[in-house]
């Protein structure tokens, strides 16, 4: 009897191995992505700013910027990093004063101008991730910030990263499953 426990007891610690071995193999790192956007903003009739396109991009952050002239034509024009920084920076400057169309209560669901736009969308790539996420934390920036991307590619990042985070357990599993377990006992 003494070799059926000594059997369990391998058993347990070899199923005790292979469990330690899945977990740390799937335990990698998610790929970032890159943090760098390539912006497409549109100036609305109201002569507000949104994002109508988002894409990550390996390169610098840019953006092209549409904007109806006195006749009522669509011009685009392009917007390097640097350009996009100093807007950005502008702006920040302006949540700090308390100034910041960005940080202002209230639903404005018209879009804000281009530098709180671009300051709403890509804070943390033109600034800094500890810009970014303190600004994020700020609530009516967060509500203001979400109310300018109408792109694509961020109400489908907004949608991963809910699946990501509700209702997996630390095995990848649902977490509410139910469970059951079964007992027995040898004797000798």
């Amino acid at each position: 009897m003494k070799h059926i426990s000594s059997l369990a007891g391998g058993v347990a610690l070899g199923s005790a191995g292979i469990i330690m071995m899945s977990v740390l193999s799937g335990c990698e790192a998610p790929k970032e992505e890159p943090k760098n956007r390539f912006l497409v903003i549109e100036q609305q009739s109201n002569g507000k700013y949104i994002v109508v396109e988002e894409t990550p991009t390996e390169g610098p952050s840019r953006a092209i910027i549409r904007e109806k002239d006195e006749n009522g034509n669509t011009i685009e024009r392009f917007m390097n990093e640097d350009e996009m920084k100093a807007l950005a920076q502008q702006e920040y400057q302006k949540v700090q004063e308390g100034t910041s169309e960005t940080v202002q209560s209230g639903e404005s669901s018209g879009g804000m101008g281009l530098a709180g736009t671009i300051l709403a969308v890509a804070a943390g790539s033109l600034l800094g991730n500890m810009i970014g996420n303190a600004l994020m934390n700020n609530k009516n920036f967060s509500q203001r910030s979400s109310t300018v991307n109408k792109s694509a590619y961020s109400r489908s990042a907004a949608g991963r990263a809910s699946k990501s985070s509700g209702g997996k357990s630390f095995f990848g599993g649902s977490s509410n499953q139910g469970s059951s377990s079964t007992s027995r006992s040898y004797s000798s």
